[in-house]
């Protein structure tokens, strides 16, 4: 049985904004670009959230939220630094280190725990222990699940955020998953949430009772895969070398819709969850372009692309969808939004040498 920790860290960039100025502790803050801008949030410490300070909602909104927000502009730089040293702790315990941005990895510790006396063997213990350096070495929090997969790794370390770890065991997995929502599951985003709602299936016992051919009609290719997921299963390995080229958010429509009005209506969900993904990947100085698909009734498709290093905003998707739509003005069943990103691991990537 495989033993993965998940280690994220609690408000990474607000975090380190702290720790280097000691007299922002305690006050809203958030890491974002101006609010006179079309910028969003990157983050925001926990002082922040309580007035609904998040990330990817704009700056002007967030200021209008907290008042005596603190808005500071992100520091790349610093982040990375922080980033490659807590990098360092990790692989005092394994070479299997999968990260997902600056501020959370996964850490395969299977091998390390097997050959460990009493006192290690436990994942939970290794995960403890590397939170306790974290925070001695480099004066920051962070959160841990522990799980036999990656899956629910990943879920168990935001169960008891922050500076707080969680353990499922795998006895523990067929109790967990029935009321899991299914919001959690991985790659179901706000849209795809409210379609699964909407149809009656609100946590992982719903998914469960439905058969695959069900499950085709309503997740098409991803069927086999849900019906892993809501019983808690995944195979998917701890890759240590790997580098998202692009992120991109698509929906495929119940009916093909026949006007550009059409689809710039069903825009602002798929750029809302969007965001969110973005800033969650912590993947916004990364981004080399912005995209928008087409798909046709016939399947056939189309791209427009443009080249810019700044976060879209909605306004740019909805110019960028013109262009594409004026290529043909065919029944669309698929609309797709996203940026693709830079992959030199030398300069602009952190994935492949950062935490």
């Amino acid at each position: 049985m495989r033993k993965i920790i998940h280690i994220d860290m609690d408000c990474f960039y607000a975090s380190v904004e702290i720790k280097h100025r000691p007299e922002l502790a305690g006050k809203p803050l958030a890491v974002g670009g101006p609010p006179d801008t079309r910028s969003v949030i990157c983050t925001a410490n926990y002082e922040a959230r309580k007035f609904g300070v998040r990330a990817a909602i704009p700056s002007s909104r967030a200021v209008r939220l907290c008042a005596n927000l603190v808005l500071v502009s992100p520091q790349f730089e610093l982040y990375k630094e922080e980033s490659r040293a807590i990098r360092k702790i990790f692989e005092n315990y394994t070479d299997k280190i999968e990260p997902l941005s600056l501020d959370e990895a996964y850490l395969d510790v299977t091998d390390f725990c097997a050959g460990q006396t009493a006192t290690l063997k436990s994942a939970s213990l290794v995960a403890k222990e590397i939170r306790q350096k974290i925070f001695s070495e480099r004066s920051l929090t962070a959160s841990a699940g522990i799980a036999p997969n990656k899956f629910l790794a990943k879920i168990a370390s935001d169960w008891r955020k922050p500076n707080n770890q969680f353990t499922l065991r795998p006895e523990d997995i067929d109790a967990f998953m029935p009321e899991l929502p299914v919001e959690k599951i991985f790659g179901v985003g706000p849209v795809t949430k409210k379609q699964l709602n909407d149809v009656g299936l609100m946590n992982c016992a719903d998914i469960q009772k439905l058969d695959l051919l069900t499950l085709r009609k309503i997740f098409g290719r991803r069927a086999t895969e849900m019906q892993k997921l809501c019983r808690g299963q995944d195979d998917r390995e701890v890759k240590a070398h790997s580098v998202r080229k692009s992120l991109t958010v698509e929906e495929t429509f119940n009916k093909d819709l026949n006007s550009l009005e059409e689809l710039l209506e069903n825009m602002a969900p798929l750029y809302e969850d969007f965001l969110q993904r973005l800033n969650r990947g912590r993947h916004s100085d990364r981004i080399k372009s912005w995209v928008i698909k087409l798909k046709y009734f016939d399947f056939q498709s189309t791209t427009h692309e443009s080249a810019s290093k700044q976060i879209p905003s909605l306004e740019n998707f909805q110019q960028l969808l013109q262009h594409c739509y004026s290529k043909k003005t065919l029944p669309v069943r698929l609309l797709s939004l996203g940026v693709r990103l830079v992959e030199d691991s030398s300069s602009e990537s952190p994935q492949l040498i950062f935490f």
